[in-house]
């Protein structure tokens, strides 16, 4: 029996065709049950996952089970939706205590559109942020963004990482519209004619496999020593490492709860690392009066961008050399010390006060291949990769700030002189900003107790810090002015700020619900029915901000939740496991912060650290009280689960999911209407008819300002890496162990636009 026939069968017996049919929460009960009950069909046997495939839609017992729900009056189906608003209506999230660090939040929004942009950022000179989210807040390339399936593990959660390139074979492939799919079937409406199934990951390329040696100030380039690299290479010269999920747009980024895929930014900002208040010790420096320092420990709320934005720059796959800090980033830009010599001077120690594990692996899997170039078996990639998505071998926020001050600002990037943000501070057409350094624009942004003293903070080959009047001039030491050590700080509340700009609320769908009913097509709105109804898609893309990850969701229903329908089991709001990929391919949401010695942690689930009586030290607030009351032994809804992304300008940003393993909106229909492509969803039974009004109605979630680049989208000029000369079975060695590059420009855009014709993904 179809999904419809069982909504039939549910409204002859119950009588509640209205509440099923007609309001949302209805709707997301029936959803809810079916995607909850799946998962608890997974069975462990002899260390492989055996999916017993369900027949519940075919019982009477499940009709009673709703029955119950809804008369239980169930607190997820007992009110009516109210009617969507327009984004334009929903407050920006936003720190309550942001006027303690920042002075002038124009200031810091320049400095955080700088840094954003800024290619000298990386290690290599040609890493930023803006590198793997440059097209509508995403990533369009399609040559070398290939990762295979590294955050594999066995059914026991120990590591067994898949270093094998099923799609293309090797590293550096320019991919193509037949290799989409990746789960690839014969017809596409019905999930058990697999033709092949690849657990490849489309992503995003980041770096080289390099350790990082010293910064040299006024270099954009660090010095760093190539390291082979036993997965991301061709004919043993080492490309650009792809990271191990999908990149996510930064646009609209700001109205979520948490960020990445899995959660691990947290809402708290600490100033040092995504990790928020489970990193007991991440500390800045504050400065009483310019002559008397002291370490504390801070806490933005609200602040998940900032939290997010401390991943990359440190990250060996996406933007850094592994080893380097950020107080090595603000020398790079920052004054020259004549004293650093090319052998680089020790890392801090990682147990003492003040040092933070800052390891941005975490939305990829830095540690894996950090270590991968040093072994040449899979026995020892399998010992190596038990840290995946761990912060072992980290390194701290301490050097990057070294790089910045004496390098002008976008120095190698043409700024247009219509940017809405720094078209006052223009050279072009010569490029960077003009009569400005990064030193300037932390102290135009940010209140002087946090950059402004008189003494150093000296670090020593064991980690211990003291506060100093003069640099000793020992090789043996580090010393940091006030600037470089809080410079995480300043990095990443100016990057949310700038992020925070990003806001897509123009959309047709929007201005139709602003009452104007022409906006969108009457096929969009067909479309829009079936997104709200028979397609079930507004129980995790619900609210204005189409996503149940969005902070005023958490905020209105709780961190976590019960599930509707018995057991009730727990899960984290906005979290959902929908199909995509087996559990054991990448655990998501299930697995664990890395915090600890060994590599595991606390888990990412908040619903499973209420269980293990953590959340209040953890998160800094009580947890819900949930009803029945949590238990220490039930199952909770985490593993495999993932952010539900908001869905505005999904047009423009393909590939699709957490592996990138769909490229069209239409095949993510398909996906949808088949129940998934690992049983846990219904099977939505549309017609041809009804998957165009739904494909239409998603293409009426672009805002034509992120199209064609107009204010606040309009950009720098970038230089992105575009994979290497040559293909999957040569490349050219550039003389040190790494392939040349080739380069894509983005050229600079004003605030009044491009014209709109950059390519989307394979097109």
């Amino acid at each position: 029996m179809g999904f419809i026939p069982f909504i039939g069968l549910v409204v002859f017996i119950t009588g509640l065709s209205i509440y099923l049919l007609l309001t949302s929460k209805g709707r997301f009960l029936l959803k809810s049950l079916v995607t909850k009950i799946k998962p608890q069909e997974w069975r462990f046997r002899y260390g492989k996952i055996k999916y017993l495939r369900s027949r519940f839609l075919r019982t009477i017992t499940i009709a009673a089970i709703i029955l119950t729900a809804v008369i239980a009056g169930n607190t997820v189906s007992a009110q009516v939706t109210p009617p969507l608003a327009s984004l334009k209506s929903v407050s920006v999230p936003e720190p309550d205590n942001l006027g303690d660090f920042v002075k002038d939040k124009v200031a810091a929004i320049k400095l955080g559109k700088t840094l954003f942009w800024d290619i000298q950022v990386g290690s290599d000179g040609l890493s930023s942020c803006a590198s793997c989210h440059f097209h509508a807040g995403a990533d369009n390339r399609s040559k070398n963004q290939i990762s295979p399936g590294l955050l594999r593990v066995n059914a026991d959660r120990t590591s067994n990482p898949d270093t094998v390139f099923n799609v293309g074979g090797a590293p550096n492939y320019q991919l193509r519209k037949e290799d989409f799919p990746f789960h690839k079937l014969s017809n596409p409406n019905d999930p058990k004619t697999v033709v092949s199934d690849r657990n490849d990951v489309s992503s995003s390329q980041g770096v080289s496999n390099t350790k990082f040696v010293d910064v040299k100030p006024g270099s954009a380039e660090d010095e760093v020593k190539t390291e082979p690299d036993k997965v991301f290479n061709v004919g043993g010269t080492n490309v650009r490492r792809v990271q191990a999920r999908n990149t996510p747009s930064v646009i609209n980024a700001v109205f979520n709860f948490r960020n990445f895929w899995d959660g691990r930014a947290q809402r708290i900002f600490n100033g040092v690392n995504p990790f928020g208040l489970r990193d007991p010790n991440a500390s800045v420096v504050k400065a009483e009066n310019p002559n008397q320092l002291k370490f504390v420990k801070i806490s933005l709320n609200n602040s998940s961008l900032a939290s997010q934005a401390l991943g990359p720059p440190l990250n060996s796959f996406e933007t850094s050399a592994d080893g380097r800090t950020f107080q090595e980033i603000g020398d790079k830009f920052g004054r020259i010390d004549n004293r650093r010599s090319s052998s680089g001077l020790p890392l801090d120690n990682l147990n003492n006060i003040g040092d933070t594990l800052v390891d941005p692996l975490l939305n990829s899997v830095e540690d894996i291949t950090g270590n991968l170039g040093q072994v040449g078996d899979i026995k020892s990639i399998n010992g190596l990769v038990q840290n995946v998505l761990s912060i072992s071998g980290t390194k701290l926020p301490r050097v990057l700030a070294q790089k910045l001050t004496s390098l002008r600002p976008l120095g190698k990037q043409v700024v247009h002189p219509q940017d809405s943000v720094l078209g006052a501070d223009s050279r072009a057409p010569l490029p960077g900003l003009k009569d400005r350094t990064y030193e300037q624009l932390v102290k135009d942004a940010f209140k002087p107790q946090w950059w402004k003293s008189n003494r150093l903070i000296q670090v020593d080959a064991q980690g211990r810090r003291t506060f100093v009047n003069t640099p000793d001039n020992s090789s043996q030491t580090n010393e940091y002015t006030l600037l470089e050590y809080n410079f995480s700080l300043f990095f990443g509340l100016a990057i949310q700020l700038y992020e925070s700009t990003l806001i897509a609320n123009d959309t047709p769908f929007d201005r139709f619900l602003q009452g104007n009913t022409t906006a969108l097509t009457k096929q969009q709105q067909l479309g829009k029915q079936l997104f709200e109804g028979k397609g079930l898609c507004i129980g995790c893309h619900v609210g204005s901000e189409l996503t149940a990850a969005s902070v005023s969701n958490v905020a209105k229903n709780g961190r976590i939740k019960r599930a509707p329908f018995p057991p009730n089991s727990p899960e984290d709001n906005g979290f959902f496991n929908i199909g995509v990929r087996p559990v054991t391919d990448d655990l998501g949401l299930g697995g664990n912060d890395g915090l600890s010695g060994n590599g595991q942690g606390n888990p990412l689930s908040e619903a499973r650290l209420a269980q293990l009586g953590k959340f209040q030290a953890l998160l800094g607030e009580n947890p819900p009280i949930l009803s029945p009351p949590l238990s220490p032994n039930e199952t909770v809804f985490a593993d495999g689960a993932f952010k539900a992304p908001g869905l505005r300008n999904v047009e423009l940003t393909a590939p699709y999911f957490h592996n990138g393993g769909q490229a069209t909106l239409e095949q993510v229909v398909d996906f949808y209407n088949r129940g998934g492509d690992f049983g846990v969803l219904p099977p939505l039974n549309f017609s041809p008819e009804e998957k165009q009004q739904l494909v239409a109605f998603l293409k009426g979630l672009t805002d034509e300002r992120v199209r064609y680049e107009k204010a606040p989208f309009d950009h720098p000029q970038l230089f992105v890496p575009n994979g290497h000369p040559g293909n999957s079975t040569s490349v050219t060695n550039d003389g040190t162990g790494k392939a040349t590059d080739s380069l894509l420009e983005i050229p600079a855009v004003g605030r009044y636009g491009g014209t709109g014709t950059r390519r989307n993904f394979l097109n």
